[in-house]
């Protein structure tokens, strides 16, 4: 059966298509479907009938909040993997929902309903602050995640989920620092475009980000999240939970970690909570300090200047402050205090 999700559609043809998948009984019937969040990738919908309520989401072949940006369509597959990895290891399955089926016709994956929350989004405003316990527990599920030993049998098998990390790749290390990537800065922030100038012709850290592209490209041992950020964090009824690791590979940690941390600056925590991370966080074998460093400069630099912005309530001088860390972070990385 052929199917397209929307949340406008005819509830008795998504009725029929639920009960077929034996996700609906027979005589559930749906009386509400609402958005559940702010979806960057794909379509998302949340099911309720008088019983339950599900997640339900469909991948296509482009981004769904940009339509006009091709996505490889079988990122929901190799996402589906990771829930089916997870499933069995308690310590992680609990900060995530549910996998209740995945169809390979449609790109369609259904999960558990974790209930009504919001992501860490809000992070970024000025008069919010980051809580220790939300940092402890992210820390918590990224070094269980990275520490778990999965047979070299599952490594090999496991997609490298290769096309839609080429597409990340543009995005992380090329468009921030092109020159004339059609993308008006001053529209963000009146002087951000004159501010990134300096980045955009800076050729030796051009090189630099490519260089570092290429490590996140390869691959590797740990399993990742892939896109670890407040956006992937959810607060549900004060509980810590992780979604969407739609990017998710077997690669290096020190991404994952890179990418926490450098959100985690721009959201403006303190000295002492960054510090505190690299304490807390259970390193893997052959983990590199400086090459996490390196991310976090990569993350902030695209973050600020590149397409993919960010709710930021940084002033002008902030975030050329933040600019001018990151750039040494991509040098040498000795700028954070490291115990």
């Amino acid at each position: 059966m052929k199917f397209t999700l929307t949340l406008e559609g005819d509830k008795t043809a998504l009725q029929d298509y639920l009960r077929e998948h034996n996700w609906l009984t027979e005589n559930e019937t749906i009386t509400t479907i609402e958005k559940p969040g702010e979806g960057n990738m794909n379509m998302v919908a949340r099911i309720i009938t008088p019983n339950k309520s599900i997640i339900v989401k469909q991948a296509h072949g482009f981004v769904q909040k940009y339509p006009d940006i091709p996505a490889p369509i079988e990122r929901i597959k190799v996402e589906s993997d990771f829930y089916k990895l997870i499933s069995n290891i308690g310590n992680l399955k609990d900060y995530m929902p549910t996998m209740i089926g995945y169809d390979s016709e449609n790109y369609v994956m259904v999960m558990e309903d974790l209930g009504t929350g919001s992501n860490y989004s809000d992070a970024y405003k000025k008069d919010v602050k980051v809580h220790d316990e939300t940092i402890d527990a992210a820390i918590d599920y990224l070094s269980k995640l990275h520490n778990y030993s999965f047979s070299e049998e599952t490594i090999t098998n496991f997609s490298d989920n290769l096309a839609l990390r080429k597409l990340n790749y543009e995005h992380l290390f090329i468009y921030p620092l092109m020159e004339e990537n059609g993308f008006n800065l001053d529209d963000v922030q009146a002087g951000l475009q004159t501010v990134a100038v300096k980045y955009k012709t800076d050729k030796v850290l051009s090189k630099k980000m490519k260089y570092l592209g290429e490590s996140y490209l390869s691959s590797g041992s740990v399993l990742l999240h892939g896109d670890y950020y407040p956006g992937s964090w959810l607060n549900v009824n004060e509980e810590f939970k992780v979604i969407d690791p739609e990017f998710c590979f077997f690669g290096r940690p020190e991404y994952d970690l890179g990418v926490m941390i450098a959100h985690l600056k721009m959201a403006q925590a303190t000295a002492n909570q960054i510090n505190e991370i690299w304490k807390k966080y259970k390193q893997p074998a052959g983990f590199s300090k400086d090459l996490t460093q390196k991310f976090i400069g990569m993350e902030i630099i695209r973050r600020i200047i590149g397409l993919a912005q960010l709710p930021l309530e940084l002033t002008l001088d902030e975030k050329k402050k933040l600019l001018e860390e990151a750039r040494v972070f991509t040098d040498n990385g000795n700028l954070i205090s490291i115990p």
